[in-house]
């Protein structure tokens, strides 16, 4: 695929989506930087803000297949990977997918199923396959898992694990609309639902997938990533830093922001812009500094301003 026609899609990506979720671009230029990186989405955040909705509207401007999992607390791991049923007629068992074999997956309200439940998805985040009676089968790709979780009520819910929110390449928060755009959803409302139309190909999205791995990373940026996460690990407000592979992912997640912004190499303006978003959910606090009302993302802040992060002269031609 060529670079410009790249870019141009994405565009239309971008655009396609904010006809039904207003305001909230830079949520979804990241969300689509992270599809481009074939990493998956932690949507935290309070009820009625628009997290189902940018997932189903994403998925329908995708054309690949969509599933849905209700995470309860009766789930099963059955019911997300799917089981083997026995027919009486033949004597043998059939496999049945669960709704994880899909393109595009919404987890809705993942914290609400029990441990057993949520560490089925572990294999499927990590290696795009679910193992099932033995048997491990391949999941469609690309594979995208987006899942959602309401942040203040935990009666009723199981906390996630660090193991799993590290397989989270962002974590985002769509956060309550300005008056004006919530004034321009009511009068919405009053017109004719549009119709979404995809915009990209499963096989597109792979294409693109294999050109960020090659969009380049000057040494002087790896150095910072390193860096930043070294001091992580020493924080005194932190009783658990950035890991390898928060690094490794926070690298990946530049990269895909450079590639969105139609360029063939990272500057230190990507690496800021997705820093929030991929770093502050693999930090754990000190139960002090929770006291203190400090925020995982006001730690991301100290950490990127403690470093000397490198300054690029203007390159020339500075496409794809």
């Amino acid at each position: 695929m060529d670079h410009n026609q790249a870019r141009e899609l994405l565009d239309k990506l971008v655009q396609r989506v904010e006809r039904n979720i207003i305001g909230k671009r830079e949520e979804i230029v990241l969300a689509v930087v992270s599809m481009l990186q074939g990493g998956h989405i932690l949507l935290e955040d309070v009820p009625g803000v628009g997290k189902t909705k940018l997932v189903r509207t994403l998925a329908a401007c995708v054309g690949g297949t969509f599933g849905r999992i209700q995470f309860t607390s009766d789930l099963l791991p059955g019911d997300v990977t799917g089981v083997s049923v026995y027919l009486p007629h033949t004597g043998q068992f059939e496999f049945r997918p669960g709704p994880v074999h899909a393109h595009i997956v919404l987890a809705d309200e993942i914290n609400r199923a029990a441990p057993r439940t949520q560490s089925a998805l572990l294999e499927a985040m990590e290696e795009r396959k679910v193992t099932v009676d033995g048997v491990t089968r391949a999941l469609p790709q690309p594979f995208l898992l987006l899942a959602t979780q309401n942040p203040l009520e935990y009666e009723g819910t199981y906390r996630l694990p660090e193991a799993q929110l590290d397989r989270f390449l962002m974590r985002l928060s769509l956060g309550y609309p300005e008056p004006e755009q919530e004034m321009e959803m009511l009068s919405r409302m009053q017109e004719p639902p549009a119709e979404i139309k995809p915009v990209l190909l499963p096989e597109e999205i792979r294409v693109m997938q294999r050109q960020v791995g090659t969009v380049l990373v000057d040494e002087r940026i790896k150095k910072y990533l390193v860096l930043v996460a070294d001091a992580s690990r020493r924080h005194p407000q932190l009783s658990l830093g950035i890991s390898p592979r928060g690094t490794l992912a926070w690298m990946g997640a530049s990269q895909a922001m450079a590639y969105f912004q139609g360029r063939s190499f990272v500057i230190p303006d990507d690496v800021k812009r997705v820093a929030r978003a991929v770093l502050s959910h693999r930090l754990m606090l000190k139960p002090e500094s929770s006291l203190a009302g400090v925020s995982p993302e006001q730690v991301v802040g100290d950490l990127l301003d403690q470093g000397n992060i490198p300054v690029f002269h203007k390159a020339s031609g500075g496409g794809l």
